[in-house]
């Protein structure tokens, strides 16, 4: 006896068509998902699940051997201020966001009503957004160098005496750094805020043209109602990105004078300092604070919205 060729599959597609139309369904959806669900577990939750188990030992990264210390990471953490008192440094980034979301409010909502060179003001504003984010930190590094850039215009306009260390005074080097991240992400906040805005029906306007609302009237009252729901993304995103900022002021200062950020001070524990163990313990104590934040946020803007 024996096998014919593609019998097994002959076999498969007989007794998948004796299944009901429901049964199919499932087969089809599980089969599709099944994938999906592979990368998923794979590069997500099993990095987790490990990020979380070593949390609770002390780890050089390398070593075979594991020492279980319980919650002390996490003590730590919370108790040491150089760990997490860098957060302070977040708040720059928290208040820049809001700044950052009003320049970009504030263009969409100039640029979506008829503006001569209304295109390549666009494309202006959205291209720091474009930009590497490396290549934006070398851009900002000779942007506020001694001598650099901001200088020549400070001098330029008779405000020499004004001139800093704009990344060597502690005082003002995350000021610096807040505000090259609003050059950079405003674009991303101004691309969004102007593609709702655009899709508000222009019949609106012109019924509140006739009833002489002014543009100050119709960015109250019908701008900023229509776009609440985006407006309250943005914050989402915008705070969640303030508390994990590391892009920007690793490559300009390296987390020097005072700029260093919580996931700055994680990557050096782990990395630069062999502490793995208490390096996971920091990254799991800024995924929880980023779910937090966010479930607040969604909390207070759904019951603000209800």
């Amino acid at each position: 006896m024996t096998n014919q060729p593609g019998g097994g599959g002959s076999r498969f597609a007989l007794s998948f068509s004796s299944l009901s139309y429901k049964a199919q369904r499932r087969v089809i959806i599980v089969l599709f998902s099944l994938i999906p669900l592979a990368l998923l577990v794979t590069f997500s939750y099993l990095p987790l699940y490990r990020m979380v188990y070593y949390s609770f030992f002390s780890w050089n990264g390398f070593s075979k051997n594991l020492t279980f210390v319980g919650f002390d990471n996490y003590v730590t953490i919370f108790t040491r201020p150089e760990y997490f008192g860098v957060f302070k440094v977040s708040l720059y980034y928290f208040f820049a966001t809001f700044v950052q979301m009003a320049i970009a409010l504030y263009f969409a909502t100039i640029l979506s009503f008829r503006v001569r060179g209304k295109n390549f003001f666009k494309g202006v504003l959205f291209f720091p957004y474009l930009l590497n984010g490396v290549a934006i930190a070398f851009i900002f590094m000779y942007f506020f160098r001694p001598d650099g850039t901001l200088d020549a215009l400070l001098r330029l306009f008779g405000l020499g005496e004004y001139i800093q260390l704009w990344l060597g005074n502690p005082d003002i080097i995350n000021i610096s750094l807040a505000g090259t991240s609003v050059w950079r992400y405003m674009g991303f906040n101004f691309i969004i805020f102007l593609g709702v805005i655009s899709s508000i029906p222009s019949d609106i306007y012109e019924a509140a043209d006739i009833d002489g609302a002014n543009r100050w009237h119709q960015f109250r009252y019908i701008i900023v109602p229509s776009i609440r729901r985006i407006i309250e993304l943005n914050v989402i995103l915008s705070i969640s990105g303030a508390i994990a900022v590391f892009e920007i002021p690793y490559i300009m200062t390296g987390g020097a004078n005072g700029s260093s950020t919580f996931v700055i001070q994680t990557v050096d524990t782990a990395f630069k300092f062999g502490k793995f163990g208490l390096g996971s313990a920091m990254a799991v104590v800024l995924l929880i604070i980023v779910i937090l934040v966010t479930l607040i946020q969604n909390k207070l803007f759904k019951e603000k919205g209800a």
